[in-house]
């Protein structure tokens, strides 16, 4: 799986436990990803908010925006589709 022209975000907060499951997820795919944490940074929560978004986790990349532990549509989005 190829990261090279994905730009990818992970939305996340201190006690969520899909947020944990996510990113050891993408960590084993050896996809390298920034992590927003929306409770330590009100700059995150807006961005969330203004993406229409009200819980995490969420997962950006590119145009694609993929809320919770959707592995599926994660791959897809990493893929190009």
């Amino acid at each position: 799986m190829s990261t090279a022209t994905a730009n990818v975000i992970v939305y996340t907060g201190n006690h969520c436990p899909y947020c944990t499951q996510l990113k050891k997820y993408l960590t084993e795919q050896n996809v390298v990803f920034e992590e927003r944490n929306v409770e330590t940074n009100d700059q995150y929560a807006d961005e969330l908010q203004n993406m229409g978004m009200s819980s995490i986790p969420v997962t950006v990349i590119g145009e694609h925006r993929i809320l919770g532990m959707n592995t599926t549509r994660i791959k897809k989005a990493l893929a190009g589709e």
